[in-house]
Order: C-alpha cells, then sequence, then structure tokens
C-alpha cells in the first residue's frame, strides 16, 4: 500500500507537520507537484487524518490532569450510548476511550486546580448516567506521549 516515498514522506510530515509542500518536496528530493498528489491520495485514502495544534493545557493554568475508570451499569440498554453522549458534552473531558473488560470506559479530565477538579467531578462527572463504579487515578507526570508510527 505505501512505497519508500510514501513512507519518507510520512516521516517527515511527522516529524515537523509545519513543512509547507516546497520544503517537503526538497527534503525527499522530488518535485512539488508529485509531493502534492501522494499527500493527495493519502489524504483521499484516509491515511492521514488532518493537522491539528498541540496545546500544552498546562501552560494555560491547567495543573490537575485525573484519569477516571468507569464501569457502567450494563444492566441498562443504551449505558454506553447515554454514558458517551453526556460524557462528550463535559468541557475538562480531554478524551474518552472505551474497554473490554472490568473497566469500561476511560475519561481524561483536566483542571484548573483541585478546587476546580472537584467542583467538575461532583456537577459533571457524577452526574453523568449509568455509573456503576468509578475509580480515580491523579496524573503526576507524562513519561512518554508520542503519536508518530515507526514508519
Amino acid at each position: 500500500m505505501l512505497d519508500d516515498t510514501d513512507r519518507r514522506l510520512l516521516r517527515l510530515l511527522q516529524a515537523e507537520p509545519t513543512l509547507t509542500n516546497a520544503e517537503l518536496a526538497a527534503s525527499a528530493n522530488l518535485t512539488p507537484s508529485r509531493v502534492f498528489r501522494r499527500i493527495e491520495k493519502m489524504q483521499a485514502q484516509g491515511l492521514t487524518l488532518g493537522k491539528e495544534a498541540v496545546i500544552d493545557w498546562s501552560a494555560l493554568g491547567y495543573a490537575v490532569e485525573v484519569s477516571l475508570r468507569i464501569t457502567l451499569d450494563k444492566t441498562q440498554p443504551r449505558a454506553f450510548d447515554d454514558f458517551i453522549a453526556a460524557a462528550r458534552e463535559v468541557p475538562e473531558v480531554l478524551e474518552i476511550q472505551t474497554f473490554l473488560g472490568r473497566v469500561d470506559v476511560r475519561l481524561a479530565v483536566i483542571a484548573r486546580d483541585m478546587t476546580e477538579y472537584q467542583q467538575v467531578y461532583r456537577k459533571r462527572i457524577l452526574t453523568l448516567p449509568h455509573i456503576a463504579d468509578i475509580e480515580a487515578l491523579m496524573h503526576l507526570a507524562r513519561i512518554k506521549s508520542n503519536e508518530a508510527l515507526p514508519l
């Protein structure tokens, strides 16, 4: 599906997503038109999902990050759908993951401090539907965070 040139372009984009088409072409020893066609083809195939800005939440004053592991009341037929729909509406929830196993859902929640976190937890999280059990894990440090693939 991908040839060496495609992989090289993806490696370059992962390392520096702000590279212009001309810069990509120079780095990959290709013409700008060839790079454009290859990037466009990978986008059409759904290999690249777009570019995004990664914001350092702590630089904006968010000092608390908590991972909530939630078990849902699965006796309710719409437990997952209702819970996820409601959780999406909580602005402090950065990420929602679902699992198979004892834990059904994990939420990544941010707050400026512990007082704000307690308010978010009590007023927004605990009011989410179908929660059977919840466990909070306080985030201390991010050791590795990398979405780049080994291409």
